[in-house]
């Protein structure tokens, strides 16, 4: 096979491994899912994208999310390490591949700083879960009862697809939109201990 060939068939097989996703399946006699609300640990993989007008961002993360701290791993397609930021309670850092670092107190102000433009990091880790805030607007649900759209601070958030059809399924498609600005998170793993 040609160099030229095999690159194709790579590309061909990563294209289709992308778009396959598979039902979520529990082990039989595996204990249910603890209420979204009380979701506070949890790995995910997956792939972003954030658009701002003119301006794109798309990458792989892969990103583990606790109480205290979170680190997010992002990677290209073929899984070149970008850059890691890490949050906790001295702050928010980036470190990219080539070792520049950036540095905030939280992470409002490492995405603006970063990107040029504030991104709702702090409140994402409840929404990717599905934990609508009190103070949501023009929340829909579906028939399981969980939520479709909702608006918080300002961001229209939609949730356009879950890892199954169960009521504890968590999110797989996010939607999030503000002003011009546009982000899509596609989840194809969740690990919730």
């Amino acid at each position: 096979m040609t160099p030229r060939r095999l690159l194709s068939a790579l590309a061909l097989a990563a294209l289709l491994a992308g778009c396959a996703q598979l039902p979520r399946t529990e082990p039989a006699g595996s204990a249910p899912r603890p209420a979204r609300a009380l979701i506070e640990t949890y790995t995910l993989t997956g792939r972003i994208a954030v658009r701002k007008g003119e301006q794109h961002y798309a990458v792989n993360l892969t990103w583990q999310h606790g109480p205290q701290r979170d680190e997010i791993l992002f990677a290209t397609p073929l899984g070149q390490g970008l850059a890691e930021l890490t949050r906790d309670a001295a702050g928010a850092r980036l470190t990219t591949a080539e070792h520049r670092e950036f540095a905030a107190a939280d992470w409002q102000g490492l995405s603006a700083q970063v990107f040029g433009f504030s991104l709702p990091l702090e409140a994402l880790p409840r929404w990717l879960v599905g934990v609508v805030p009190n103070d949501a607007l023009g929340v829909t649900r579906d028939a399981a009862g969980r939520p479709q759209r909702m608006v918080s601070d300002d961001w229209q958030v939609a949730y356009l697809g879950y890892e199954s059809p169960a009521a504890d399924a968590l999110p797989s498609l996010l939607e999030l939109k503000r002003d011009d600005i546009e982000v899509r998170l596609k989840i194809d793993d969740w690990q919730v201990p």
